[in-house]
Formats: C-alpha cells, structure tokens, sequence
C-alpha cells in the first residue's frame, strides 16, 4: 500500500508560490554545490512505510484546501544537532495539482488513506480545470461547484 501524508503548506497563497519556493531552494543547493534533491524536514517518522511499497505522496493544503502532490520518493531519519530525533521527507520537485478539497488546519502531518487521496487534474476536462487561475478554482470549490 501506497503512503500518503498530508501537511499544511504553511506560507504559500498558491501552487505557484510552492512551485517557486521548490525552485528557489534547488537553485540555492545547485549555486552551494549541494546535493540537488528537495527534501522536507519533519520532526515525526512514518511508521507505516512499506518497504516493499515506497511509492506514496505528500499532499499539500494551501489556503484550506488539498491543492497539489509531489511524490515521495524517500524517508531518511536522522538525529538533528541537538541530539533530536528528525526525518527527511525526500520528494519529486514536480508539484502535480488535485482536485481540490476543503481541509481544516492541524499540525504536523497526518497520514492518508489511499481511498481518501484527491485525485490528479488529469485529462480533457481536468485539465481546463487545473488551468483555470487557482484563486477562482477555490472560490468555485468552496461553492460546490467543483
């Protein structure tokens, strides 16, 4: 089975804003002549990984909705300096949109079920949708008209 988190995108208004965010670090770590990967720190490690299933994503709320993925392409645990127990979040930079949802706030991440995970805005009618500027898409959302 798949692993799905979900966070709280805290700062960002918009896909773009992560979009620009992800690419604003990768650039950082390229001019620092780092390792190129985007990686997110937690505090907290799934435990619910599959070795066997590593595939999964991190779905992101922004503004009170469930608006985008990036794949999970890794878990790293690590001890922080002060001797703090941590996590890497390895994801795919490629931020992918979902059919938007309402989310309440909570800290941290949650798991999410497989059956409960938005889908992709995929395809001919999707894809009109994913274009449409994302302010108006959460308007029609929260409306009940998407």
């Amino acid at each position: 089975m798949a692993l799905h988190l979900i966070k709280l995108c805290v700062g960002a208004e918009s896909i773009a804003d992560l979009e620009d965010w992800i690419a604003m670090r990768l650039a950082e770590k390229r001019r620092l002549k780092q390792t190129v990967e985007q990686l997110h720190t937690t505090r907290m490690v799934p435990r619910r990984l599959d070795p066997a299933h590593p595939d999964g994503s991190l779905y992101w709320v922004i503004k009170g909705q469930v608006s985008a993925r990036q794949a999970l392409t890794g878990i790293r645990p690590f001890t922080d300096e002060q001797g703090i127990g941590r996590c890497h979040l390895v994801l795919d930079p490629t931020v992918v949109p979902v059919s938007p949802r309402p989310c309440r706030p909570f800290q941290g991440w949650r798991y999410l079920e497989e059956k409960d995970a938005p889908r992709d805005l995929a395809g001919a009618g999707a894809r009109q949708i994913a274009e449409m500027p994302e302010e108006l898409r959460r308007e029609l959302t929260g409306l009940g008209l998407l």
